[in-house]
């Protein structure tokens, strides 16, 4: 039974047994390890892996200790995959053992990626709604204290583009930058227009505000008249393919049972 049982493999569980007891003795400090490494690997943190954690999983989420995990996982998989190698270790194996890391590394920000997309299209329903609200603020208060008042009511995938844009103002960026941040940060239609009039309004003198408003109150009507078309098309389209998945269903069985009536006619 040993004997089937491949060299290599029985290195490798020799090999992870040793490694536990060692740190299982505090003769080697694994996390103390990873923790040494970490900030080696920094650079290799996405720009928006913050953000997308963020967005997943809200504010309070400690970014360091997850990005420390996926640097763990890809110590890790190079010292498995190192051992697995160690009997036929080459150029092309090496190369395999740094793909196989990387990808185990990269593979929960491309989740969180996904997740993002995913959620574009709910972004792009909330968007308008949120504008409106903010319009009533913008009646009562200057833009940038309207973007703090807004903060706490605005949906929640919305809360760290928002402090960010009113950090960068009340720093005393000027600049339309801090609000074309938040628009690539959610990129929907007319998410760039939108802040553009923002910030045009911000910037109006009281003289001219009201016309202002009145603009930017006209574009967020037409933007929810886009988002409740939206929803209606949608409605529409999952009522066509729930209809069509019940006639192909009901013609199916039909056709399914004049095939056995004809296969039993025959056999008689």
């Amino acid at each position: 039974m040993m004997a089937m049982i491949p060299i290599s493999f029985m290195f490798i569980i020799i090999s992870v047994i040793v490694l536990f007891v060692l740190n299982l003795n505090n003769m080697i400090d694994a996390k103390k390890f990873v923790q040494d490494t970490e900030p080696y690997l920094r650079f290799l943190m996405e720009d928006d892996y913050e953000f997308l954690l963020r967005v997943r999983y809200g504010d309070d989420i400690d970014v360091n200790k997850l990005f420390s995990k996926r640097v763990q996982t890809a110590i890790i998989s190079v010292g498995v995959l190192f051992l697995a190698f160690l009997s036929s270790l080459s150029f092309l194996n090496g190369l395999i053992i740094i793909i196989i890391s990387f990808g185990l590394f990269k593979l929960p920000y491309i989740n969180l990626k996904r997740y993002y997309q995913a959620n574009l299209y709910q972004i792009n329903l909330m968007l308008p709604y949120y504008l409106k609200s903010l319009e009533i603020l913008v009646q009562h208060y200057t833009v940038p204290v309207a973007l703090a008042r807004s903060i706490d009511t605005a949906p929640d995938i919305f809360k760290s583009g928002l402090r960010k844009l009113v950090e960068r103002v009340n720093q005393g960026d000027s600049s339309v930058d801090p609000y074309m941040e938040f628009a690539k940060e959610y990129p929907v239609r007319d998410s760039m227009r939108m802040m553009r009039l923002l910030y045009r309004l911000g910037l109006g003198s009281q003289e001219n505000k009201q016309e202002q408003l009145m603009m930017f109150s006209r574009t967020v009507s037409q933007l929810q008249n886009k988002a409740r078309e939206q929803k209606y098309k949608d409605r529409l389209e999952k009522m066509e393919k729930k209809t069509m998945l019940m006639l192909c269903c009901t013609g199916g069985g039909i056709i399914f049972l004049l095939l056995l009536s004809m296969t039993q006619m025959m056999g008689l």
